[in-house]
This record gives structure tokens, sequence and C-alpha cells, in this order.
């Protein structure tokens, strides 16, 4: 039997704001956007070269539109391995992502924290 995490939902406040940001500033790519009727999309983004999609989910009541940004309590919510990392942080700041710090050079590899277009923390990571 094989298992893997297929997708992780990401609340978000707008499907073409989001799209835009993570095929450009990410630079992941658009796997699906089809219309599921009402106002609803299945928007699935993922890393170019394979790992978990992101199900960009559109916050439709007061609950979730609370969530946005804040999926995990303030925490790093996503972790992006990268084998670019300088390359990577350029790219982005080129194209706005609010970074919380400076990279740093940990034993473990080059690391920074950035947040989504929504506030959500993530980490950059260059493992060794």
């Amino acid at each position: 039997m094989s298992r893997r995490l297929g997708l992780i939902a990401l609340l978000v406040r707008d499907y073409d704001e989001a799209i835009a940001f993570f095929t450009q500033a990410l630079r992941f790519d658009l796997v699906e956007d089809s219309d599921r009727g009402g106002g609803k999309r299945w928007v699935v983004v993922a890393p170019r070269d394979g790992g978990s999609g992101l199900l960009l989910a559109r916050a439709a009541t007061p609950q979730q539109q609370a969530q946005i940004g804040d999926q995990c309590g303030g925490r790093v919510f996503l972790f992006l391995e990268t084998d670019d990392f300088h390359g990577d942080v350029a790219h982005m700041r080129a194209h706005g992502v609010e970074f919380c710090e400076e990279p740093r050079d940990e034993p473990y590899g080059w690391v920074v924290v950035f947040r989504d277009l929504c506030g959500n923390r993530w980490d950059l990571l260059q493992k060794r």
C-alpha cells in the first residue's frame, strides 16, 4: 500500500490574487483551475519540481475569513525546500514577498521566514 499527502487546503481571499502570488512570486505551477459553480473553483498550485500541492480555497464564511493568514496560530505553517536559496530569496524580494527576518545560515542549512499574500508564515529552506 502506498500513501502520501496529496493536497493541503489554504484559505485565501481571492482565487486570482492567490494564483498570481503563487505562480509569480513563488514560481509554482497552476495544476488545475476548474469552475465548480456558484462562484466556487477547484484551484490547485504546486511546486514545479514536485511535492504536495495547495488547494486554494476561497474563504466563504465569516469563520473561514477569520482564519485567513492564521491557519497555524502564528507559527510557521509550511516549509518550502529549495536548491537555490539565494536565487529564490532574490526572486521573491523582487516580487514583493514579505520577509520576517534576514536569511540565516543554520547548522542544518539556509533558512528564512516569509509570509504569503494572506499572512501565513512559511520557511524557505535549503538543507545541507
